[in-house]
């Protein structure tokens, strides 16, 4: 399940207009200047691992240089409060990956297109300090007379970082492009700060700009709706004096109002779809405890009382699963719990 972090930024940044202003926010102006910035589209697909997609989300963005020639910019999105020192070789494998997928696409080409790989970083706890080279990650000898030899044979890559945990608002608020990609910036830089409740009022004309764009309901919805969901009781206080300001009282009550009855109404029913996987997995592991009983007694291993307790208050199914198959073939209660003793 995606999180607001993912959604928010997924939705700012996944618009080719406001993925613009952020490269050209980060990239070395030589390349800034060569790049058509009109043929900048966004391609589909991800490549994060499974497992990670709670703490980061990727945006792959195609465009061609004012030559002609192909160019792929790679997004990472990076939401977790930690930093990974192992950055740089996740980047790498997942940019190979995104050129593997290029080279079945166009089987044709003999040569592999430029790709920019970018982190945006905007996690809580400080700037990031990870290596941004995978030559860093490597333990080269110490003798620094052929250190610069040794690391010459080691794989390079290197990424590009937009540490926002770096960046004053004023910088932020002065980034050229369309206003949700400044404000956007400026709430997930600030998001899980302290300060974010009383940064908020200042961005009070950058929320008029965003509403006046030509999708400026949809886009402040957006906004309104990742600072519920982040927030605490200020952070909505804050809010609601923002949108009172921009929108007037009657609508900035409405739309507060509208958004609570849903993250009420989302709340409740994440809270009931995790107590139905629970009762399931509650309801899985009370059956197989009384398989492997039944078994047992089936077999005429006795089980005793205390025996009978640990196997029918046993929750994990992984456990239980064993002792069911132990319990197939077993001879003794030793041949199936010996290995758990608690």
């Amino acid at each position: 399940m995606s999180g607001p972090h993912d959604l928010f930024a997924r939705y700012t940044f996944g618009h080719p207009e406001r993925a613009a202003a952020e490269l050209r926010a980060v990239l070395p102006p030589p390349v800034v200047s060569e790049v058509d910035w009109t043929s900048l589209r966004r391609e589909p697909g991800s490549v994060v691992d499974p497992e990670l997609r709670e703490t980061e989300s990727d945006l792959l963005f195609s465009a061609r240089l004012r030559t002609g020639q192909p160019l792929l910019l790679y997004v990472l999105l990076e939401h977790q409060s930690s930093v990974d020192r192992w950055m740089a070789l996740r980047m790498l494998r997942y940019v190979v990956r995104q050129v593997e997928r290029w080279r079945q696409e166009h089987p044709e080409n003999a040569l592999l297109p430029i790709i920019i790989p970018l982190v945006m970083y905007h996690g809580p706890e400080g700037v990031w300090t990870a290596p941004r080279r995978v030559e860093d990650l490597f333990e080269l000898p110490e003798d620094t007379t052929r250190r610069e030899q040794w690391r010459s044979l080691v794989p390079r890559f290197e990424y590009l970082l937009d540490d926002l945990t770096t960046q004053r608002a004023e910088a932020l608020m002065a980034r050229p492009g369309p206003p949700l990609a400044r404000l956007a910036l400026l709430v997930l830089r600030y998001g899980r700060t302290e300060e974010l409740a009383q940064r908020l009022p200042d961005w009070t004309a950058l929320f008029a700009q965003v509403q006046a764009s030509p999708n400026g309901q949809e886009e402040l919805l957006m906004v309104v709706r990742y600072l519920l969901l982040v927030g605490d009781r200020t952070v909505r206080g804050a809010t609601g004096q923002v949108l009172h300001s921009v929108l007037g009282t009657q609508r900035a009550e409405e739309l507060m109002r509208s958004y609570g009855e849903e993250l009420i109404e989302q709340g409740l029913q994440q809270g009931l779809a995790r107590g139905l996987a629970k009762g399931r997995a509650e309801g899985r592991a009370e059956g197989r405890a009384e398989d492997v009983v039944r078994i047992l007694a089936a077999r005429g291993v006795h089980v005793d009382d205390e025996a009978r307790r640990r196997i029918l208050t046993c929750s994990d199914l992984d456990t239980l699963d064993r002792w069911f198959d132990r319990a197939l073939r077993s001879t003794s209660l030793s041949d199936v719990l010996d290995d758990l003793a608690q």
